[in-house]
């Protein structure tokens, strides 16, 4: 698969200059412009470059932590199923979290149970410090 550089080059530059601040809490899931990475990092699809993320962290009114999701029902090591989220079975990428500025927020699209978000920050605990 041919990954569209130039393309997202371009909605990042409108991203940096025009984005607004966004309001986002732990829990909460978006639609978020990941755009098109170098190797194996989940990359974004669509006009957007997104993909859904769950913030996990929020460290300032500019960036937080978080992880990507994938569209559909996962399981391993490096998986977590979370039930839904933009209407597709949903499960977080544990590998894949990281730091992520709010410029790149696109849309709400939802907000992980409490209980979930726990079981989440524990496999993440698991997963990184194990």
């Amino acid at each position: 698969m041919e990954k569209n550089f130039d393309g997202w080059n371009l909605n990042k530059q409108t991203r940096n200059s025009g984005a607004p601040k966004v309001f986002r809490h732990p829990r909460e899931i978006w639609w978020c412009a990941l755009g098109v990475n170098i190797g194996f990092k989940q990359d974004g699809t669509g006009r957007n470059f997104d993909r859904p993320v769950v913030v996990i962290r929020r460290f300032n009114e500019n960036i937080f932590f978080g992880a990507a999701l994938t569209g559909r029902r996962r399981e391993g090591t490096f998986y977590l199923p979370v039930g839904s989220a933009a209407d597709r079975e949903a499960s977080v990428i544990l590998s894949q979290v990281r730091i992520i500025d709010t410029k790149r927020l696109v849309r709400k699209i939802g907000i992980l149970d409490e209980e979930i978000f726990e079981k989440l920050k524990n496999a993440l605990m698991r997963t990184l410090f194990d």
